[in-house]
């Protein structure tokens, strides 16, 4: 069965955008940006939740079009209505049967996008099972949290790390 691996960046206290969602201290280029691009032409499959998709609206994506070509998307929400959705776009009821359906059918593993409250509780139902994080060299104090507001209590293994000139690390982590 593939993973569902949870690739995102963070800032050294645990925040994946600042406050009104700003990423503008973020490391938006470079080496290890590349190196997180070249990676996720790998995935085939990305789950997201409804803020994440909506994030990318600010950026130039339109509703109901694929945030990345060569994927097919599930965002999951309980409340989001987008009325012309690409062929690769589907809108899921957030669902734990269901996400767990899409991992069984995936090609390849699965991209985890964006995260927050959707990343916490696929942590609290003990669905992600890579970390890949984009550590950043800055410290933003509020915002939006790794995990949003879960609170589980789970270790990790460090399987992988690279260093780049800009102070970006990528640290790859798997379930213990």
């Amino acid at each position: 069965m593939q993973k569902i691996v949870y690739y995102v960046a963070s800032s050294l206290d645990g925040f994946i955008a600042g406050k009104n969602d700003d990423i503008s201290q973020f490391i938006l280029q470079g080496k290890g940006v590349e190196k997180y691009q070249a990676e996720l032409l790998k995935f085939e499959t990305v789950i997201m939740g409804r803020r994440t998709y909506e994030f990318g609206f600010q950026y130039g994506l339109q509703p109901g079009q694929a945030a990345y070509p060569n994927m097919e998307h599930y965002i999951f929400s309980d409340s989001m209505k987008i009325e012309n959705l690409a062929n690769s776009v589907h809108i899921e009821k957030k669902s734990i049967h269901r996400v767990k359906e899409i991992k069984a059918n995936s090609k390849t593993d699965i991209y985890l996008c964006g995260g927050g409250d959707f990343a916490g509780w696929l942590l609290d139902n003990d669905l992600i099972d890579q970390l890949k994080l984009k550590l950043n060299p800055i410290i933003i104090g509020d915002g939006i949290r790794l995990f949003g507001n879960s609170i589980t209590n789970k270790k990790w293994r460090l399987i992988e790390k690279e260093a780049f000139d800009d102070g970006l690390l990528i640290l790859t982590y798997e379930k213990e």
